[in-house]
């Protein structure tokens, strides 16, 4: 049982936004600050990145632990309408898989950055999410996926997928 109205509940989801969001703004910050440069949520590519680094071949996507379903302390599917949240985030997660894919396959290199790694309790101190996002920016490594404290920064096979690692 839902505790707010139909009402309530709808002007909620609204205010929920897709971009510009609290962790997507404080790795800007971070990264324009060390003298990055980049182009935001990139129109002409699989998934609309949030970072997009031309230079460099490189995309950030900046995904929130609950709308992509990440595996982490963070996220709680919820009791109520269980069936739809569930079809829904498996939805999300096919996607941003389905997005991975296409960007890889175009030789984009691709940096997932999960909420977790810079909000909530298992959250990594901002400096240290920042430098190893430049770090990774500046290589030459395909992929790289930055999570909360509880599973640490690694490399995975599918940056929208599981990651055993940890």
């Amino acid at each position: 049982m839902d505790v707010h109205t139909p009402e309530q509940r709808s002007h909620n989801m609204t205010r929920i936004r897709g971009r510009d969001t609290k962790p997507e703004m404080l790795l800007r910050r971070g990264l324009h600050a060390t003298g990055l440069r980049f182009r935001l949520h990139g129109k002409h590519l699989p998934g609309r990145p949030d970072l997009v680094f031309p230079r460099h071949s490189a995309v950030v996507m900046v995904h929130g632990c609950f709308w992509h379903g990440h595996e982490c302390p963070m996220f709680r599917m919820p009791a109520t309408r269980s069936e739809f949240w569930a079809a829904k985030i498996a939805a999300n997660r096919a996607r941003d898989l389905r997005a991975f894919e296409a960007l890889r396959t175009s030789d984009w290199r691709v940096l997932t950055v999960w909420e977790c790694a810079v909000r909530g309790p298992t959250r990594l101190p901002l400096t240290e999410v920042v430098s190893s996002s430049r770090e990774f920016i500046l290589s030459d490594e395909s992929e790289r996926v930055l999570q909360g404290a509880w599973g640490r920064t690694h490399d995975c096979e599918g940056a929208s997928d599981k990651c055993a690692a940890g």
